[in-house]
């Protein structure tokens, strides 16, 4: 029977990571293990079965997959050896060749998840070394699904551009969403009827948009089509390039991946 350690399982991420696969039976309580400073791990009531730790090279020793799900900064105070143990890293920015060389593993994936995770909708990318095995690589799929989309990537490098794109979560989106919601308080709205408002209109154009066959930009087309007074703000819109400081954003956001230092 396969144990599954995670290091930093007191985490945020690791919450809305492990709690869906938790719901949805893919991981068993009493083969789940979790590592925290302090020894306590919140959030995990509902499965009195979890083990927790204080101590990572126990959990090593005692678990066949090991998930790392700490903050970057914090990998130089871990200090295991990982050389027969499937490793899942969730640390942005730190490669396979990094975590080969700090933790002595072969077999690594790679992922990036992101904040909605808990809601069961993150979109997840993850990448494996050549010596990940298809059973490992289903499990990872399956683990990663619970969460929301898993997307297999087939090159590495790829995973710096993700970081910046989606492990984001809302926060891109949360950024346009308090620009309308301070512009409706400007025109006139109470802010609670302005922040009501904004939030069902992005949770509505995110339905839309997932669960449609028209892309962003056809959309887009549709509405100017319409040259009503939607197409009157979307033409504002394009014509001051509001293109131009996303694409800074998230140009500045995948520099930083690339660093290391999410």
């Amino acid at each position: 029977m396969t144990t599954i350690g995670v290091i930093g399982g007191g985490g945020w991420l690791a919450g809305a990571l492990l709690r869906p696969a938790l719901q949805d039976g893919l991981l068993r309580p009493d083969r789940l293990i979790l590592s925290s400073r302090s020894g306590r791990v919140p959030g995990f009531e509902e499965w009195p079965d979890i083990e927790v730790t204080a101590d990572n090279e126990e959990l090593a020793t005692a678990s066949d997959i090991v998930m790392l799900c700490v903050r970057p900064q914090d990998l130089a105070e871990i200090a295991v050896d990982l050389r027969d143990r499937l490793l899942i890293s969730v640390v942005a920015g730190v490669t396979v060749a990094d975590l080969a060389r700090s933790y002595r593993a072969t077999r690594v994936v790679r992922a990036m998840p992101n904040a909605c995770a808990e809601h069961r909708l993150s979109f997840t990318p993850w990448f494996a070394t050549d010596s990940v095995t298809d059973r490992e690589a289903d499990f990872v799929y399956r683990f990663f699904s619970a969460s929301g989309q898993a997307h297999g990537i087939l090159e590495e490098a790829q995973l710096d551009y993700f970081t910046a794109l989606t492990g984001s979560g809302p926060a891109f989106p949360a950024l346009f969403a308090d620009a309308m919601i301070r512009h409706a308080i400007g025109a006139g709205l109470d802010p609670e009827t302005a922040d009501a408002a904004v939030r069902q209109l992005f949770l509505g154009a995110g339905v839309l948009m997932a669960e449609s066959d028209t892309t962003p930009s056809d959309l887009v087309d549709v509405f100017l089509d319409y040259r009503g007074t939607t197409a009157a703000g979307l033409s504002a819109m394009i014509e001051a390039d509001i293109a131009s400081p996303i694409f800074r954003g998230l140009s500045a956001a995948r520099r930083r991946a690339s660093k290391g230092l999410v």
